[in-house]
């Protein structure tokens, strides 16, 4: 799977470990740098939703069309989905089998 970072600052902060480990902590670069892995490993979206540690899920309302995958509680790592158009169910939803392009928007607790 593609992904870019939504900002200079975020690619930096993520650029390497060091700096993930400046940035965020231990656990949160190793949590972190996990997560990124998968990304890049992922053919698709659908790949990261069958890992229970990750709780890939759909966010709504203002937040529609955006992903949030685990971190350290409570924080979540924010995707966007960068497919055009953007894949979606019938019934609604997006289509995550056919997601294979992501923007890494932020890292955030989404429940403040």
């Amino acid at each position: 799977m593609d992904f870019v970072f939504g900002s200079r600052k975020l690619a930096k902060l993520c650029s390497t470990w060091d700096q993930m480990i400046r940035a965020f902590g231990l656990e949160m670069a190793r949590r972190l740098g996990a997560r990124l892995n998968e990304l890049g490993q992922a053919a698709s979206l659908a790949e990261l939703r069958t890992l229970p540690h990750v709780r890939a899920h759909e966010l709504v309302g203002d937040r529609d069309e955006q992903i949030s995958l685990d971190l350290v509680h409570p924080y979540r790592l924010i995707l966007s989905v960068a497919n055009d158009p953007v894949p979606r169910l019938p019934e609604g939803g997006l289509d995550w089998q056919l997601i294979t392009s992501v923007v890494i928007d932020e890292i955030t607790d989404t429940h403040e």
